[in-house]
């Protein structure tokens, strides 16, 4: 039997533009989308940790680093500084693992990088990855 996992995860991800009037998806950084494992045109749901929204759609890459633009019917159920979790599931008959990225809401870069690992015991731990910094600082 498959069951659907968490696959990656964006975690306060702050929203930093509208665009009601395009016809859909929302714009995620690469560098976010490719950290927490997010496909281009990948299924998402997001969930607002600023008020009850909760909506699927798919990412379209492209936005400038620091950027997040909800687009169409998204930015309809989400206000410019809410901050929100983006997640994408996949199928499998157990638990392999997921990628979770945190983000510094005050400039939406990565803050702290995690991987869900299944364990013995049948849960998930998290395990911190080590991010090398621009600066050469790991």
């Amino acid at each position: 039997m498959l069951r659907t996992f968490v696959n990656g995860k964006i975690h306060r991800l702050k929203v930093t533009g509208r665009q009601p009037l395009y016809n859909g998806s929302c714009l995620i950084c690469p560098e976010l989308l490719a950290a927490a494992g997010i496909e281009p045109f990948e299924r998402v749901e997001i969930y607002s940790l600023t008020s009850t929204a909760r909506i699927a759609t798919y990412v379209f890459p492209g936005a400038a680093r620091g950027e997040f633009t909800l687009n169409g019917g998204a930015a309809l159920h989400f206000q410019i500084g809410d901050e929100v979790v983006v997640v994408s599931y996949r199928q499998e008959r157990t638990f392999s693992g997921a990628a979770c990225v945190v983000v510094d809401p005050s400039d939406n870069t990565i803050a702290q990088q995690l991987i869900y690992e299944r364990s013995s015991t049948r849960r998930a731990t998290p395990h911190r990855r080590r991010r090398r910094l621009l600066t050469g600082d790991v």
